[in-house]
Parts: structure tokens; C-alpha cells; sequence
């Protein structure tokens, strides 16, 4: 199976064709970026699959996306209204895994059309594996080609583990290892220290530095609020109207703005 910037892009936010991974900033559930899926899912494109797992509520969760994909012209499905989970990601033509609040974080990836909502990484990656969905998504996006995009938990989820991911393990999946559709990890809604704040814990910047003490650490590109990364094929382009900063073990971090190219993460030897 090649990764989820191998597949040819098929019209959607994300895939292994084609990726993308968005922090918005206002604007309403999904209202940052709604233009951004309409080119990235295309005209071909009808349906989405909606993956809600991250959210107790999971009807509330799958009506407010509803509402706003019908707005933008696509039918939308729920996973968790199907009796066979398995089956609906098979004859999906497109991923889409999100937050409900207005701040999500979307990663696109070319399969054909899965939306993974945001919410509780760990409690989305657990029911992932419960249902068997881990190597049937990566092959809907990474053989298939279908679109794939995920905000905040869906965004983790994409990568290669869910260790950098901001949220407590109130359940415990089988592992931390997610879908890998792309060869590094990513932290959503970054944000960088702020002087004036009395909070006496780790920074950010401190825990994702921490986590690069391990060994064998992949790379950990920190997306902030209105940021985005599109993956097509080979070639990853950093999106949106604000920054990203990148952290390799063993090196400081640096700064990217949009229009950074970020296809040098889409190999594995970047793993130290």
C-alpha cells in the first residue's frame, strides 16, 4: 500500500492523492474552508462519509454536518447510522472526519469521499479499530484514491500516531498507531507560548519536544487555527492564512508561512 500522497486525487480535502488539513478561525461550522471543499471534492463527488466516532452525540454531531455539506451541494452519510460500518466505507466516494464547533482542523487525502469528524482522539481512534475500519480506510485512500479530510480528531487520526494529539485518553484504543496516510505526525490548533499567561505547565512546544526525546520520532508539523495542509500526490503545500511550525528531533523548529512546500515530509526517512 503506497501513502496517502500516492493515490490520484479524486476531488476531496484529503486523500493519499490528495491532502489537506485546515485550523480555522470563525466564520461557522466548516465556514473557513467551505471553498476549499468544494474544490477539493469537485463536481464528481455526491456523497460523503461522515465518521462522528470522536463525539458521545453522535446524531447531533452527523445532523450539524448534514446541514452544512447539503448547503454546499453534497448528500452526506453517517457511519454510525450504518449496520455494517465496513461495507459503507467500501462504497464510499469520499472521508470526511470533523469537529462541530467552528474551529476545525481538516486533512485531505485523496480517497473517495470519508469526513472523520473532530472530538476525542482517543475515543475516534478506539472505535476505528472496534470497527475494523483502520486498513479499510487506508485502502479506500491509499489504493482506491478517494478523498479523505479531517478536522482536529480526524486530522490526528491521518497520521501516522495520535501521540501528539492535545486531548486526554479517556478510553483506551488497542493503539496509539492511527492511518498513517501520511508519513508524520501533526499537532491541530497549535499555539505558540504566550508571555503573559500565568499557566505554570508545559508549553506546546515543550511537550511535542518531549515527545522528539523518543527515538524513532517522525516529524510533528504544528497546524494553527486557519492553517491547512493539501497533500496531491507527491507534493504537500501548506494552506490557509496563518502559519505552521515544524519540528524535526534533533533540530530547533522553524516557521512556515502558506505556500511553504512541505513534500519533503511525505518521505519516511525523515524518521530520526
Amino acid at each position: 500500500a503506497g501513502r496517502a500522497a500516492n493515490a490520484g486525487r479524486h476531488g476531496l480535502p484529503t486523500a493519499p492523492a490528495a491532502g489537506l488539513q485546515l485550523h480555522p478561525a470563525r466564520g461557522g461550522y466548516l465556514g473557513h474552508c467551505q471553498q476549499h471543499i468544494q474544490s477539493f471534492l469537485g463536481e464528481k463527488v455526491k456523497r460523503v462519509l461522515f465518521v462522528p466516532y470522536a463525539l458521545h452525540d453522535r446524531d447531533a454531531y452527523a445532523r450539524t454536518a448534514r446541514e452544512k455539506f447539503a448547503s454546499l451541494g453534497y448528500e452526506l452519510d453517517s457511519i454510525h447510522e450504518s449496520c455494517d460500518p465496513v461495507e459503507a466505507v467500501r462504497k464510499s466516494e469520499a472521508i470526511f472526519i470533523g469537529l462541530r464547533g467552528a474551529r476545525p482542523t481538516v486533512v485531505r487525502l485523496s480517497s473517495p469521499n470519508i469526513l472523520q469528524g473532530g472530538g476525542n482522539t482517543f475515543r475516534l481512534l478506539k472505535a476505528l479499530y472496534d470497527n475494523r475500519l483502520i486498513q479499510e480506510i487506508r485502502k479506500r485512500v491509499l489504493e482506491d484514491g478517494i478523498p479523505y479530510m479531517g478536522s482536529s480528531a480526524g486530522t490526528n487520526v491521518a497520521t501516522v500516531s495520535i501521540n501528539t494529539t492535545n486531548d486526554m485518553p479517556i478510553v483506551y484504543p488497542p493503539s496509539l498507531q492511527a492511518l498513517g496516510l501520511v508519513p508524520f505526525n501533526i499537532n491541530p490548533h497549535y499555539l505558540d507560548p504566550d508571555v503573559k499567561s500565568t499557566h505554570m505547565g508545559e508549553t506546546r512546544e515543550e511537550r511535542i519536544r518531549q515527545y522528539h526525546e523518543e527515538p524513532n520520532t517522525p516529524p510533528v508539523l504544528g497546524l494553527r487555527e486557519g492553517a491547512m495542509l493539501l497533500v496531491e500526490g507527491d507534493k504537500a503545500t501548506l494552506q490557509g492564512v496563518t502559519g505552521a511550525r515544524l519540528f524535526l528531533r534533533g533540530k530547533k523548529p522553524t516557521e512556515h508561512e502558506p505556500g511553504t512546500d512541505f513534500s519533503f515530509l511525505l518521505i519516511d526517512s525523515n524518521f530520526q
